[in-house]
């Protein structure tokens, strides 16, 4: 019988060590980072519409959260990274804080868009344009990028597989886009 309850015993703990594994509050998105400026320059362009464009140059539609698990049947377009202040809530634009921090700490000053880690990116490309040139000091040219899997910020992944990766392009790195003055 102290058989039986002390292999059960080991059963049941070893089945509640499997299930309480450790997850990442990122899991199953990543994010893809735009560091959208004009040659020389280093300050991001403010108030620029980038979406993401299939090969024929249309809006790429994130029908029922098929590519983000946000803003499901609308364009899947980037917003810009913002700052917190002390009560965690967003800071108007000028306002300081204490504590100040990005919101998303790994983007920055930076366009960024959430996908599923399912997205697709290899098919599609990244549109930028100035649609209220005035804001910005002048028209900006309509710029198109090709995407990669490996633009995309995987989050939750274990420091040995970071360490793997010896050569080749960095990971978590924003996409560089220059855009010109008509």
């Amino acid at each position: 019988m102290k058989y039986y309850i002390t292999l059960l015993f080991l059963v049941v703990t070893t089945f509640t060590a499997k299930a309480q594994v450790m997850h990442c509050g990122y899991d199953f998105t990543s994010y893809i980072v735009l560091d959208v400026h004009e040659a020389g320059k280093t300050e991001n362009i403010k108030n620029l519409k980038i979406t993401i464009v299939n090969k024929e140059g249309k809006e790429v539609i994130n029908l029922n959260n098929i590519y983000s698990f946000k803003h499901a049947n609308e364009p899947l377009l980037f917003s810009l990274n913002y700052r917190i202040g002390d009560d965690n809530k967003r800071l108007a634009e000028g306002d300081t804080s204490a504590k100040e921090r990005w919101f998303f700490p790994f983007a920055g000053d930076n366009y960024l868009l959430s996908v599923a880690n399912t997205f697709p990116a290899d098919d599609f490309s990244v549109k930028v344009e100035d649609v209220d040139g005035e804001e910005n000091g002048g028209k900006f040219k309509t710029v198109t990028i090709p995407l990669y899997r490996y633009n995309m910020y995987v989050l939750c992944s274990n420091d040995s597989k970071q360490a793997a990766m010896k050569f080749g392009r960095r990971m978590n790195k924003p996409i560089d886009i220059v855009v010109e003055k008509e």
